[in-house]
């Protein structure tokens, strides 16, 4: 079982966004102090949702504060950038980490941010396929070439290397792409990559897209040995307490106010409506899928989770509270707490 925090580097009502930042780099130092496997990062443009908007670059400077812990992406969102340029970011934080960065992807939201950064609607809707393959090819090749339908350019010699890691290890990055629909789903099986599961899915739905996956990995002629080999993570919400309603009160008193400041914040790029969830419904909803409670309810809830879809890593968001102090308690207290009671 490898469980590690998720930062959304949350900007809550009346904080700074500078004091968003900062907690999110504490709980990461306190995740490595704490044990903890790893750390997993998201990124978001022009909203309070959460204030990171390069995943890369925060991935970067807590590599260089750390020196045990895996450090990932939570998404790096593709359709915003160039695949060459990603895959020369995680090439690089690959060899000055020794191995320790994992590059998740996704397709991102239908934002504004495809009209700022030109990637358009069609980035959104057809062009993660053709964007995925040519990061793969550029973190597994000595040379690549761009032959697609958006991206064209004569052959180039791949610099760095993403094999090329002193002392042995991983030939390249992790990549895992966060799934949220069966079609990305069986991309991710075609290429024999995890799958990021999000928070708002229960065991029943995660356990089903495993099960999807397998089958569209042997579909796809992927070693029955992959199947066994690949380790999904699944995301989810963390709050230790003593008490489980003592818990439960926490992220009740400060995600609603987050999380409707946050996604009401969002932009369409063609302006189609989009229905906000409830913010209390929503909490509420997500106290009950995931640890949320005390240390021992916690663990079990995680091997529970484990048992009925097979997934063993857990990104847990536990800046729920919205309070830097607290947020290193509850860090903490994962770390010290509840992960002895799983292993």
């Amino acid at each position: 079982m490898r469980v590690g925090t998720f930062v959304l580097a949350a900007q809550f009502p009346g904080q700074g966004q500078g004091e968003a930042l900062h907690r999110a780099v504490r709980s990461a130092e306190v995740a490595e102090e704490s044990g903890l496997d790893s750390v997993w990062l998201a990124e978001h443009h022009f909203v309070p949702y959460g204030v990171c908007p390069s995943a890369t670059t925060l991935a970067a400077l807590l590599l260089g504060r750390t020196r045990r812990i895996r450090v990932g992406t939570a998404v790096s969102v593709l359709p915003n950038q160039h695949p060459v340029m990603l895959g020369e970011q995680a090439a690089l934080l690959h060899l000055t980490s020794g191995g320790r960065f994992s590059l998740g992807v996704g397709r991102g939201g239908p934002w504004v941010d495809l009209e700022v950064f030109g990637g358009g609607l069609g980035a959104y809707e057809k062009g993660f396929p053709e964007a995925l393959e040519l990061l793969l090819d550029w973190l597994g090749k000595p040379r690549v070439a761009g032959s697609g339908e958006r991206y064209g350019f004569r052959e180039v010699a791949v610099v760095p290397r993403a094999d090329e890691l002193l002392g042995g290890g991983p030939p390249g990055p992790e990549v895992i792409v966060a799934c949220t629909s069966p079609k990305s789903v069986k991309l991710a099986a075609e290429k024999g990559l995890p799958m990021l599961l999000g928070m708002h899915c229960g065991d029943e739905e995660k356990a089903d897209m495993v099960a999807l996956w397998r089958s569209a990995a042997r579909e796809a002629g992927q070693p029955a040995e992959v199947a066994e080999r690949v380790a999904h993570v699944s995301a989810g919400v963390a709050q230790i307490a003593d008490g489980p309603a003592d818990a439960v009160e926490t992220l009740v008193k400060a995600m609603p106010g987050w999380l409707r400041q946050g996604l009401g914040a969002h932009v369409t790029v063609d302006n189609r409506h989009r229905v906000m969830r409830d913010p209390v419904a929503y909490t509420e909803f997500l106290c009950g899928l995931h640890p949320v409670g005390p240390p021992r309810f916690a663990a079990d809830r995680l091997a529970a989770t484990a048992e009925r879809t097979g997934i063993t890593r857990f990104a847990l968001m536990v800046e729920g509270s919205g309070d830097l102090a607290a947020t290193e308690t509850n860090v903490e207290r994962l770390g010290t707490e509840v992960l002895p009671l799983l292993k």
